[in-house]
């Protein structure tokens, strides 16, 4: 059942004496740093302009500077109209919701017990996000809220499925951030295999896919985030068990609330933007 065929391996995982903290994991095939570059910037810099608050300023900025400035009364005039129309209905109850359970329901949450009956796995690989090593603040505040309840997921997993170790990936401050505060919860260090050099998610599955080989393991992300993640995982011919947490649009009956447009509702808005232009780009890579 959990069985498949051998990965195709594009790094090199070098540790003869099986120790995780000193692994080493060398790049094959990759492109150049110049290209690399370029595409990260393309993904990381650009594609903000399509997020919805700056998409509505875009439209508004433009509109108002041809009514201002030009004749072009009646094309101002309907870029200001859209602009304002994105800004209030991407900024409700319903259109984000409606944007992000496609996302998060697309994978089903997992349910394991304490014994038997568990996924033959031997990782869990809890994908990174935003972190922090401000020393002012307690090791509880240095991970963003979407991390922190990822690392949780995985730490209960882990508990719940003995002989386990936990992947903690992302950055150098992600990873070493979210490895404190699995100690912080009782996990052991020994448990823990940090990987700090990972920028983005195609970048954890590449230096994840040697450490679990062809076996299955379970990947723990954000619901919303979980399709594209199983796309770069799977393509890499690798058996990820998704995992999803950190929903974001739970259904639930209609609040008062609902009716009123507020930042936390475009901050949702943002993050269904966010994976459907990384699904996009991706899929036209030919990553997933």
């Amino acid at each position: 059942m959990w069985g498949g065929n051998p990965i195709p391996v594009q790094w090199i995982w070098r540790n003869p004496e099986g120790d995780f903290s000193k692994q080493e994991i060398l790049p094959v095939d990759q492109p150049s740093k110049g290209v690399r570059i370029r595409m990260f910037l393309m993904k990381k810099i650009v594609s903000r302009f399509l997020f919805p608050l700056p998409l509505s300023l875009e439209f508004l900025i433009v509109g108002l500077l041809l009514l201002w400035f030009t004749r072009r009364q009646r094309t101002g005039k309907a870029l200001v109209t859209c602009g304002v129309m994105l800004l209030v209905g991407l900024s409700n109850a319903f259109t984000p919701n409606a944007l992000l359970r496609p996302l998060e329901h697309r994978y089903p949450a997992l349910v394991v017990h304490s014994g038997a009956g568990n996924p033959p796995v031997a990782f869990i690989a809890v994908l990174g996000g935003w972190a922090d090593n401000d020393p002012d603040v307690p090791v509880t505040s240095h991970v963003s809220p979407d991390l922190m309840v990822r690392l949780i997921e995985g730490v209960r997993l882990h508990r719940e499925i003995p002989a386990t170790k936990l992947i903690l990936s992302g950055d150098s401050d992600s990873a070493e951030e979210m490895a404190k505060m699995a100690e912080a919860l009782g996990v052991n260090a020994e448990d823990i295999v940090p990987l700090s050099r990972p920028r983005d998610t195609e970048e954890e599955s590449q230096q994840i896919a040697p450490i679990v080989g062809p076996h299955p393991f379970i990947l723990v992300t954000s619901a919303s985030h979980m399709p594209r993640a199983m796309g770069l995982f799977k393509k890499r011919g690798l058996q990820p068990i998704a995992a999803p947490t950190d929903y974001l649009a739970p259904r639930h009956r209609l609040e008062s609330d609902d009716l009123f447009p507020d930042g936390f509702k475009l901050f949702k808005s943002q993050i269904a933007f966010y994976e459907y232009l990384g699904l996009a780009w991706e899929t036209l890579r030919g990553k997933i």
